[in-house]
Parts: C-alpha cells; structure tokens; sequence
C-alpha cells in the first residue's frame, strides 16, 4: 500500500459542501480581498488563541517580514534565530536589511538551546525569533527572561505550531508577536497561501494592519512604508470552516505519534520527543537515523512508496546566500548533525491504521535488513 506523505485532498473533501457554499459566498459578495469574511477568520483566530488580535496575511512568510517590520527591525540590527528551518525565517531578517544570528538547537527538540542563545546576544540584537520546529514550542520561559533583560523584542515563529503549548499557553501568545502559516501541509491549511499576526499589544497591531496595505492612513498618508501583504477572502472563509476542528485535529496526531513511539522504540532510531513543559502538535513526525542512515532509510521508504521528506537538509547558515555571514561547518555542529540525520514520516488526521501500519512495517523491514 502506498502512504503518501500528506493527504490533503482526504482532509478537504469532508467540507466540500461547505467549501462550495463559501466559493459562491465570496465570488457574490464583490469583496474578494479583506472585507468582512476576512475580520471574521480574524476575531475567530483571535478567540481562539486568547489574544486581542489577530491579523490575517497573504502568508507565513508575509506574516514574518510584516512583524519584523513592525518592530522596527532594519540595517544594523541583530535577529537571532535558528539554523535549522525553512529559508524564509533569515530570508526575511536579511530582506529588510538587519543580519541574521544564528543560535544552535537543542539535539532532542530542534528548538533554540538557551545555553547557547545568551552568547549571541549583542548591543545591536534588536529581536529573537525563535522557531517552533515540527510542532513544539521553544522553552519560551527562559527566551522570555533573557530578552526582558536585555531589552530586545520576541517574535514567536508558529507557522508549524498552532495549538501547540508551553506551560498551557498557545503558540504565538507569550513573544510580543506571534505567526502563523496557512499552507496547505499546515494543521489549519488554507487552499492556497494564507498567514497571520496574532498580539497582544495594540500598537503593533494597529502598525501590522498599516503594514499589510502598504502603510496607508486616512487622507492618502504614509508615514512607514509597508506593502501588499493582504489575506483573500476566499482563504479566509476556508480557514473559518476549518479552525474549529483544529484541537481534535491536533489530538489524532498526537494519538498517531504515540502510537508509531509504541511500535518504534525498539529499533536505532530517535522518534520526537515531547518535553514535559509542553503540547507537541506533530505537523511533522521527524524521526533521527544516526551513522549516516538517513538517506539509505528514505531511499528504502521511496522504494515502498512511502512518503518522507527531510525538514531541512542543509542549515540555513550553510546556504550560499548566507555566506557572507561568515559561518563556516563546524561552527553550529548540533544543527548540522541534526540536518545529516533527521527524516520526516507521513502524519495527518485523516491517516487509517492500516496506513500507519504500512508505514512501520516498511521502517522496521529496512532495518531487519541492516
């Protein structure tokens, strides 16, 4: 049986009458971009994470550039910020004209190590965003503390954690702004590209809501330039008849991760590890293969036509259009150890037994073979 590594048809054809019914909603009421579909997608998320806004974007990455905008980040600033993730979270730090720093991981989260984070700390930081990888939330206490000190700003990158928790507190409500990206592989997904900018703290998002409309103010004024960063209704509507299955959503994949946990511990392989101060979501189920495994073990899974993916191979500070940043290999060893030997294995809701069945029956054959 082939596992495809995510199923995204199987998660949308539940609401297709639903979906049809927003299309003509949206296509009959003129008001394709914003308006009053997308305030609702808005107050919804807002409830949602127990915050006072919530503010919809064109995408994650939209979501990221705005907030760092927002916050003021520019050339000579600091943003600290993981190695290990998408290229959009220091491509968008470099995109406004400030320098990335980047900070080592913890070997068993993948999330910031805080004993690392204080030594990149320096009088130009202007802003951390730490990355919460694969679905669980950095140690957001510490990160907290050591930016109150040093008096720089937290920006809270959930775009693969939403539901996600740290001492009972959502992703994106502890930093001074949160993201989130709708991409379709997202546990909430759009049908296309979708963000949001989730605060507290009402000046800023009266500046975000600014930014997305490329700094506009009543009577044609400007005072800071932002840019297109719009949602469109359509995907707001979607979101709306999705997010209120999010926690049961979020609840099957933690059911599926223990249950792969339960029928994987006993082979040479790490599976994901939830710290005990925290609600991991599993957007990915990331297993580790150590002694250069990895690639042997994906290659097996290709061969079964099971889906896999590794999220990432290569740490950002090692991509050519980091180089002038100055990081040589070696220099952030835990990420790129984890870069070399982290695999990702099919996890949704709409996944059967029999399918994750197929899938642990295909890694454990690859390694009665070793």
């Amino acid at each position: 049986m082939a596992v495809p590594l995510y199923a995204l048809i199987d998660n949308n054809l539940p609401r297709m009458a639903e979906f049809r019914e927003a299309f003509t909603e949206v296509a009959g009421s003129g008001q394709f971009i914003l308006g009053p579909m997308v305030a609702d997608f808005e107050r919804q998320l807002a409830d949602y994470c127990g915050v006072g806004h919530a503010i919809g974007v064109g995408s994650g990455t939209d979501a990221l550039v705005i907030s760092l905008m927002a916050l003021g980040v520019g050339p000579g600033d600091e943003v600290i910020t993981s190695p290990l993730s998408y290229v959009h979270t220091a491509g968008s730090i470099l995109r406004l004209g400030a320098t990335p720093v980047f900070c080592d991981i913890n070997p068993r989260t993948y999330n910031l190590a805080i004993n690392s984070l204080e030594g990149c700390v320096t009088e130009r930081t202007k802003a951390v965003v730490p990355v919460h990888l694969y679905g669980q939330m950095c140690k957001m206490g510490p990160i907290m503390e050591i930016a109150g000190r040093h008096g720089f700003k937290v920006l809270e990158d959930g775009d693969q954690a939403i539901g996600a928790r740290y001492d009972g507190r959502l992703a994106g409500t502890i930093g001074d702004l949160g993201i989130f990206s709708f991409f379709p592989t997202k546990n909430l997904a759009a049908m296309g590209d979708a963000g949001a900018v989730v605060t507290d703290d009402d000046a800023l998002a009266e500046k975000v809501r600014k930014l997305r409309v490329h700094g506009l103010e009543p009577g044609y004024t400007v005072h800071d330039l932002g840019g297109n960063f719009r949602l469109d209704a359509i995907q707001a509507r979607v979101l709306s008849i999705k997010l209120p299955d999010l926690e049961e959503q979020n609840q099957r994949r933690r059911e599926l991760a223990d249950r792969y946990a339960r029928h994987l511990d006993d082979l040479p392989l790490s599976t994901p590890m939830e710290a005990d101060d925290r609600l991991h979501t599993y957007n990915h189920y990331t297993v580790r293969v150590r002694s250069g495994g990895r690639d042997a073990l994906a290659g097996h899974l290709d061969a079964c036509e099971i889906g896999n993916r590794v999220y990432y191979p290569r740490p950002l500070h090692l991509l050519p259009c980091f180089e002038h940043l100055g990081y040589a290999p070696g220099s952030l060893p835990v990420a790129e150890q984890a870069s070399q030997e982290v695999l990702s294995l099919p996890i949704y809701p709409e996944m059967t037994r029999a399918q994750q069945d197929e899938v642990v029956e295909a890694v454990r054959d690859y390694f009665r073979a070793e």
